[in-house]
C-alpha cells in the first residue's frame, strides 16, 4: 500500500495543486491569523514570505486530499515516507514565486472583478444559485475567517491565476504530435514464430555431488528453515459453551408457536389489473364479464394486450396497493374482483395463480429451534464463562487447568511457521482467526499469558506459545529432493536461453525460419494483426511489446505464456493504421494531451521563477510548522 501511495504522491499537477490552494478555506478554515503569522517564515523569495502557519495549514490540506483519496488517514510516520512535507514546500515556494512574477508585472484586480469572483463562489449562493450575503458571512464565520481577510486571499489568488492562464490556457496539442500518437496506437504486425517447449532440452541429467553442494552453498538461505512455534490455544464462542441438552422439549415448542411466521411460507398469487379511464367504465366492463363475457374480452375492448395487464407474483403485504392486495386475496383463483379504487384508477384485478402458504412442521425444525435457543443462552452467559476463565489463570490455574473447569477445550497446534505452515510444507488447516492468531503469537514469547484475540462480536480466542523452535540452516541432505529439482530447473532455463540464442542467431545470419521448425519438429505459425497493447494468447503483454521493440525483419525471444515454452520470433510485415489524421485521436485524449503539456509548461515557468527569484528556506521554521 505504501509504495502506491508513493507513486500517487509523486505526481504534480501544477494547475490542480494551485487550485487547492484557492479553496482551501471552504475544506479547513483559515483563521485571520494566518494573514499575520509567526515573526519566523518558512519560505522567503524575493519580498514574498510564508509563515509557519501557512505551511501547516497546507501541510494538513494536502495530508487530508491523500488521505480521502486512499480511504484511510494517514499517519506521520506515513506521510514523512511519502515525503508530504516536501511536497507541500514545493507547492508554497511555487506560490511564491509566482506572486514575486506578478508583482514585478504590477498585476492587479479590479474591485468589479473581484466582487464578481466572489460572487460566482459556490459556497456563498443560496437556492436560486445567486450571490447570498447572509450565506457569505455564514460560511465565513463558520471557518473563522473575516470578509475583509477572505477577500484578500481571493484577490491574491486571482492575481496568481492570471500568470498560469497566460503561460497555459489555450493550448492545443499539434497535429503532428497526434498523428504520430494515432501512427503508434494503431500499427499492428505480422509475426512468424515457433513455440519451442522446455522438453527441446530434457531430460535434465542428474547432478553431481559437486554441482550439488555448490548450488546449495549458494542459495542456502532459500533452503533455511524458519523459526516454529507450538501454540495452545482456548476458543470462546456461543457455539463451543451452547449446551442443547439444557433447553426443554416445552421451551422449544412454545418458541414454535409464538414464531410460526418464521417458519412459514405465506401464500403468494398471480394477479393482473385492468386499469380503466373511469369508474362508470370499469362497471360497464363487470357487468359483461358477469353476463359472460371473458376478462381477455375486457381487456381487448380496452386497447390492451395480456402482457399490459400482468402485475406479477406476489405475497399479499408485497403488493404496493393495499386496495389491490385485499380484492386479489380474497378471490378464489380465475375469480375477477369487483370495481377497485386503486391508486391509478378504477380497476379489475383477476387472480390467475394460488400458491398456498405452507408451514414447516415442528418435527422439522425442532432440532434448529433448540440449537438457536442454546447459543442464545450461551451468548447470555458468554462473560461469565469468559470472567471465569480469566479468574482461573489469575488463581494460577494452566491454560488446561482453566479450560477444564470452563468446559472448554484446549488445542495444541505443533511446529507451525509464521504463514501457517507445518515442518512439512503444509498448510494447517482449522487455526481459528490465523491471522491475527499467528500475528500475536510470533510476537510473543513462550511461557506467557497474552491478551485473547477477539473473534468477531463476541468470541475470545486465548492462546500461549508452548515451544519455540529457532529458525536454522537446514544440512543439504534434508531438502535433497528439492535442491535436485531446483537445480535441474535452472539448468534446464540456462540450457534453454542457450539453444534459444543459438536458433536467433541462425535466423539472424539469414537462414530460413521453415528450416528451423522442421529441424525441430515445431510448426511455423503467422499471426496477423499483432496490437502493441494485445494481451495475446502465444505472446502475452509482455511478449506483444516485444514485438513491437524490434524493427521490420528483425528477430526476437520471449518467455510463452505456457509454461517454461520460449517464443522464437520475426517480425515480417508492419502495417500502418488506415486512418492516422490528427482527427483519430479521441476528444478526451487530446484533452489529456494539452493538460498535461499546460502543466508541463508551468513546471518550467516555476523552475524559471526560482532562478530570478532566490528562494531561502527556513527548516527550523518546517520543524516548528510541524511540530504543533
Amino acid at each position: 500500500m505504501l509504495e502506491a501511495l508513493r507513486k500517487a504522491a509523486g505526481t504534480w499537477v501544477a494547475k490542480f495543486l494551485l487550485a487547492l490552494l484557492v479553496v482551501s478555506f471552504a475544506v479547513w478554515g483559515i483563521s485571520g491569523s494566518i494573514f499575520g503569522g509567526p515573526g519566523s517564515n518558512v519560505i522567503s523569495a524575493g519580498d514574498t514570505r510564508v509563515s509557519v502557519l501557512e505551511y501547516r495549514l497546507a501541510y494538513d490540506r494536502q495530508l487530508m486530499v491523500m488521505s480521502q483519496q486512499f480511504g484511510t488517514r494517514l499517519t506521520r510516520e506515513q506521510a514523512i515516507a511519502l515525503g508530504i512535507d516536501q511536497q507541500v514546500l514545493g507547492q508554497l515556494i511555487a506560490g511564491a514565486v509566482l506572486d514575486e512574477q506578478a508583482s514585478e508585472m504590477r498585476l492587479g484586480l479590479s474591485r468589479d472583478r473581484l466582487a464578481a469572483l466572489t460572487a460566482q463562489d459556490p459556497a456563498f449562493q443560496g437556492p436560486d444559485g445567486r450571490f447570498d450575503r447572509n450565506q457569505f458571512e455564514y460560511v465565513l464565520r463558520q471557518v473563522g475567517m473575516r470578509p475583509e481577510d477572505y477577500l484578500k486571499n481571493r484577490e491574491q489568488v486571482a492575481i496568481r491565476q492570471q500568470v498560469v492562464e497566460a503561460v497555459s490556457d489555450g493550448l492545443s496539442v499539434p497535429d503532428t504530435y497526434l498523428r504520430a500518437v494515432s501512427l503508434y496506437r494503431g500499427e499492428d504486425r505480422t509475426v512468424e514464430f515457433v513455440v519451442v517447449p522446455r522438453g527441446i532440452v530434457e531430460p535434465i541429467a542428474e547432478p553431481t555431488e559437486e554441482q550439488l553442494a555448490s548450488f546449495f552453498d549458494g542459495a542456502k538461505r532459500d533452503y533455511a528453515a524458519p523459526e516454529y512455534r507450538t501454540i495452545s490455544y482456548v476458543k470462546l464462542e456461543p457455539a463451543d459453551i451452547a449446551d442443547e441438552s439444557a433447553i426443554l422439549d416445552d421451551q422449544v415448542r412454545a418458541y414454535y408457536d409464538q414464531n410460526i411466521s418464521r417458519f412459514t411460507t405465506p401464500e403468494t398469487r398471480r394477479i393482473e389489473q385492468l386499469v380503466f379511464a373511469s369508474a362508470e367504465a370499469a362497471q360497464a366492463a363487470l357487468d359483461k364479464i358477469r353476463a359472460g363475457g371473458s376478462f381477455e374480452d375486457a381487456v381487448t375492448a380496452e386497447g390492451k394486450t395480456m402482457a399490459d395487464v400482468q402485475l406479477g407474483t406476489f405475497r399479499k403485504e408485497s403488493v404496493a396497493d393495499a386496495a389491490i392486495a385485499a380484492a386479489a386475496f380474497a378471490l378464489q383463483q380465475g375469480g375477477v374482483s369487483d370495481v377497485v379504487a386503486g391508486t391509478f384508477g378504477s380497476v379489475l384485478v383477476r387472480v390467475t395463480e394460488i400458491t398456498p402458504a405452507v408451514v414447516r412442521p415442528y418435527e422439522e425444525v425442532a432440532a434448529g429451534i433448540r440449537r438457536d435457543l442454546a447459543i442464545d443462552e450461551a451468548t447470555r452467559i458468554l462473560l461469565d464463562v469468559h470472567d471465569g476463565y480469566e479468574d482461573a489463570r489469575a488463581g494460577g490455574a494452566s491454560m488446561a487447568e482453566a479450560a477444564e473447569r470452563q468446559k472448554l477445550r484446549m488445542v495444541t497446534i505443533e511446529a507451525v511457521d509464521r504463514g501457517g505452515q507445518d515442518m512439512a510444507g503444509n498448510v494447517v488447516a482449522d487455526i481459528p482467526e490465523s491471522q491475527a492468531l499467528l500475528r500475536e503469537a510470533f510476537a510473543t514469547e513462550a511461557g506467557i499469558e497474552n491478551p485473547p484475540v477477539t473473534l468477531g462480536a463476541s468470541g475470545f480466542l486465548f492462546f500461549e506459545v508452548d515451544k519455540i523452535t529457532p529458525a536454522r540452516d537446514r544440512a543439504l541432505d534434508e531438502v535433497r529432493d528439492r535442491v535436485i529439482a531446483d537445480w535441474k530447473a535452472q539448468e534446464a532455463s540456462s540450457q534453454m536461453g542457450a539453444r534459444m540464442s543459438e536458433l536467433k542467431k541462425r535466423l539472424d545470419d539469414g537462414a530460413a525460419f521453415a528450416d528451423i521448425a522442421g529441424e525441430l519438429s515445431l510448426e511455423l505459425q503467422t499471426k496477423r494483426g499483432l496490437k502493441r497493447d494485445a494481451d495475446d494468447a502465444d505472446f502475452g503483454r509482455t511478449g506483444a511489446a516485444a514485438v513491437f521493440g524490434v524493427a521490420q525483419g528483425a528477430s526476437g525471444i520471449v518467455a510463452s505464456p505456457q509454461d517454461g515454452a520460449q517464443v522464437l520470433f520475426k517480425v515480417t510485415e508492419v502495417i500502418a493504421p488506415f486512418d492516422s489524421s490528427a482527427d483519430s485521436v479521441p476528444p478526451d485524449q487530446q484533452t489529456a494531451f494539452s493538460s498535461g503539456m499546460a502543466d508541463d509548461l508551468l513546471d518550467q515557468l516555476v523552475a524559471l521563477l526560482q532562478t530570478r527569484y532566490p528562494v531561502s528556506v527556513n527548516q527550523a521554521a518546517i520543524n516548528q510548522a510541524l511540530a504543533f
